[in-house]
């Protein structure tokens, strides 16, 4: 059984040619998926990319299109960027053939996307902060880039590859593979965006944050994205969190607003 390839969806952000979205949805096609997403894409199909696409309209014309990442993201429980750049700020970063073993096993039961950026220009970092964790594919250092649907064929063949001890394990079904522990149903991505705000506002009101230290604020929210979206939140781990939050914002006193120009 393949359902869990169902659950994987490659998501093309601002892609600028028509011929590497073909290619790409053939890319998927060849390995057995089909969920193919596509961000700010050109207006219209050309026929070189419907061309690069042969025996695979089917996919490229099922392609989800959307306006931003967030829509893309919206309902997928994990979310897992590619780069080949490294730097803090990317958060975790894995190869490949390691980094799709976790992906598999939490496409079992959840939605997961992948997010392959532009052309000549990658994902941009506010992109990259809403990836649990990042991709990265071994290429020479003569030549590091690689062509996007060169790129999106590699990281499914991968995710095929290692996929091949799933047959059997249905949607919904928990079973030891690996001797991991095949994911529970998680919350989206939507689900858990309150959350952060919420963590923030928690954050402040016990003075760990200093009134007005924006740069530290966003650090530490953009750390626990890359935290909580390496494995997702269950939905009794977000109403948890919820309620740890709700208890400290009842025992701890709200600070009083000061207006500019008070004396107290």
């Amino acid at each position: 059984m393949d359902d869990w390839k169902e659950n994987i969806y490659f998501v093309l952000v601002g892609p600028k040619e028509p011929g590497n979205i073909g290619a790409s949805a053939r890319a998927i096609k060849n390995m057995g998926f089909r969920k193919l997403s596509l961000v700010k894409p050109p207006p219209e199909m050309s026929e070189e990319g419907r061309w690069f696409a042969r025996n695979s309209h089917d996919v490229l014309d099922a392609a989800e299109v959307f306006d931003s990442v967030e829509e893309a993201i919206r309902d997928k429980a994990v979310v897992v960027g590619t780069t080949r750049r490294k730097g803090k700020r990317r958060g975790v970063i894995m190869p490949v053939e390691k980094g799709v073993v976790r992906i598999r096993d939490i496409a079992i039961n959840n939605k997961v996307a992948i997010l392959f950026g532009r052309e000549a220009r990658g994902l941009f970092n506010e992109e990259v902060e809403e990836c649990g964790f990042m991709l990265t594919i071994p290429s020479s250092k003569i030549q590091p880039s690689l062509n996007l649907a060169q790129a999106v064929l590699l990281t499914a063949y991968e995710l095929s590859k290692h996929g091949q001890g799933l047959e059997g394990v249905r949607a919904g079904g928990r079973k030891r593979l690996d001797n991991t522990t095949l994911k529970q149903d998680l919350m989206t991505h939507g689900d858990v965006d309150s959350l952060y705000e919420r963590i923030s506002s928690v954050l402040e009101l016990l003075d760990y944050i200093p009134r007005g230290d924006r740069n530290l604020r966003e650090k530490i929210i953009s750390n626990l994205k890359h935290f909580i979206g390496r494995s997702g939140l269950t939905e009794w781990e977000l109403n948890m969190l919820h309620g740890i939050c709700t208890q400290i914002e009842k025992k701890v006193p709200k600070r009083p607003i000061i207006s500019e120009g008070s004396h107290e």
